[in-house]
Order: C-alpha cells, then sequence, then structure tokens
C-alpha cells in the first residue's frame, strides 16, 4: 500500500520548536524513521511537509486519484482549513496525527474541522502516533 504522510505548517521546525511540546526529533529524522517503519510493515511510505495550503490540497488530490492511504498533521490547518477538509473528503483513507494533545492546549486548537472526514484522529502521544497511524493502515 502507498502511504502519504503529509505534515502542514511549522512542521518542518520539529526539532527546533517547542521541544518540550514537539520533541527534539527533526523533520528529516522523523521521515526516515517513517520510511523505515513503513517498509517493515509492508508500506511504501513518502514523507512530505510544506507551509503552503494549496500545496497540501494538491498532495491530498494526489493521493485521492492515486488511492494512496494518507496520514496528515495538518498543524494549525486542523483547526480552519475548509479548503484541506473537502480535500480530505475526496480520499478514502485518512489518519489524522496531532503530537500534543490539542484538547489540553489553547481553547482554539480544540476544533478539528478535518477530524469528521478521517478514519481516525491519534493525539497527545508524540511522534509514536505516527507509528501508531502507519500499523493501522498496514492492518486493513
Amino acid at each position: 500500500m502507498k502511504v502519504l504522510v503529509l505534515n502542514g505548517v511549522n512542521l518542518g521546525r520539529l526539532g527546533q520548536r517547542q521541544p518540550k511540546v514537539y520533541g527534539a526529533t527533526t523533520h528529516a529524522e522523523l521521515a526516515e524513521h517513517l520510511v523505515e517503519t513503513g517498509s517493515g510493515l509492508g508500506l511504501d511510505v513518502e514523507v512530505r511537509q510544506t507551509d503552503h495550503e494549496g500545496v497540501m490540497v494538491e498532495w491530498l488530490h494526489e493521493a485521492a486519484s492515486s488511492g494512496a492511504a494518507v496520514v496528515i498533521n495538518p498543524g494549525a490547518w486542523s483547526h480552519y482549513s475548509y479548503a484541506i477538509a473537502d480535500a480530505v473528503v475526496q480520499v478514502s483513507t485518512v489518519v489524522e496525527v496531532h503530537i500534543s494533545n490539542v484538547h489540553a492546549r489553547e481553547s482554539w486548537r480544540k476544533e478539528l474541522v478535518i477530524s469528521p472526514y478521517v478514519r481516525g484522529t491519534i493525539m497527545g502521544l508524540g511522534l509514536g502516533g505516527y507509528d501508531l497511524a502507519l500499523a493501522h493502515l498496514a492492518s486493513l
């Protein structure tokens, strides 16, 4: 199974941005880990990151057209991007991941406009949430 792991705004700064919240692992290290983990699960994983909403929408359209499954962490777009939510609806299998527990943070983070359209949401388990998402997809 082809899996696109799509990380949104500010996630390219993992390891530098608020390490107490997001940890010390860089995005490049996360990507390498997820490709290896996915391979071990029989998945063909590709990891991408963008700070541009339109690029994320295009990647979701690509997944919808190709039949790829998606693991998505849209970052702050999770809370207000109806464009990304509309694109997520078009993908057959999506798992949403959040590194932190967004419900235990600022009040504006509690609304997740993408969550109603995904298979499941994993949050608050650090970078391990990505591993759980891949394990779930491998079980399908």
